[in-house]
């Protein structure tokens, strides 16, 4: 059986030996790091599944090892952080991250949460494993194997969940995608107030496939959106 190896990078013993100790109790493996530049060497050395970053931390915070592993992996990423304002949740998830906990935490809470996500990329590691056509759409091609999208021959670098995005909306083009749809398939959680969480994705999104001479998405006022293929 395959060992499920857990990157915990927290500058504070206390927390991140507690959420050692009930990573361990469900079966996984532990790595305990205490700043981002020991998180990125220990993606870089170890088959990483997930990790759980805080954001403040000495050498190099959470926001750049998001990007910096990023570039190494696809793995999802948990923010465990005390910055609690909606604001703060927002900028976590637009800046890669898959899920954000506020601090104090209830342990069993962020477990439940690192399951959810190991599951969910599980099943997206499945679907990957069957090819999937590249689409194209007037100079936008989005592979899907490969994760990598291009315009006009120009690689366009997306967050993960942008990725996503993208691809669920170019998949059935024409089709009407309510927001609440948008965030149970991507984020593979139940919908109560993630509509900000999508708006913001859709926006950076437009923005980096150069939304001021494309309308690949398109808004349908008071429903979702649209890929307009």
């Amino acid at each position: 059986m395959t060992r499920i190896t857990i990157l915990i990078a927290d500058d504070e013993p206390e927390i991140a030996e507690l959420l050692a100790l009930h990573i361990k109790k469900e079966g996984y493996h532990p790595i305990v790091v205490s700043d981002g530049k020991a998180a990125i060497q220990a993606v870089e050395s170890n088959a990483i599944d997930l990790a759980v970053l805080d954001i403040m931390m000495p050498e190099m915070d959470g926001y750049e090892a998001t990007h910096r592993i990023r570039e190494l992996s696809s793995m999802p990423i948990i923010f465990l952080s005390a910055k609690a304002t909606d604001l703060d949740k927002i900028t976590g998830l637009v800046r890669g991250a898959d899920d954000y906990v506020t601090k104090p935490f209830n342990p069993m809470e962020l477990i439940a949460r690192v399951n959810a996500q190991l599951r969910r990329s599980m099943q997206l590691n499945q679907q990957a494993t069957a090819a999937k056509p590249i689409l194209e759409f007037g100079g936008l091609s989005i592979s899907y194997d490969q994760r990598t999208v291009s315009l006009y021959g120009n690689a366009i670098e997306l967050t993960p969940k942008e990725f996503d995005i993208l691809y669920l909306l170019a998949s059935s083009p024409k089709k009407v995608y309510p927001t609440e749809l948008i965030f149970q398939q991507v984020w593979g959680e139940a919908y109560f107030e993630g509509g900000n969480t999508v708006m913001v994705h859709i926006r950076t999104l437009r923005k980096k496939l150069g939304e001021d001479k494309n309308k690949f998405i398109k808004t349908i006022w008071g429903v979702g959106y649209t890929f307009n293929g």
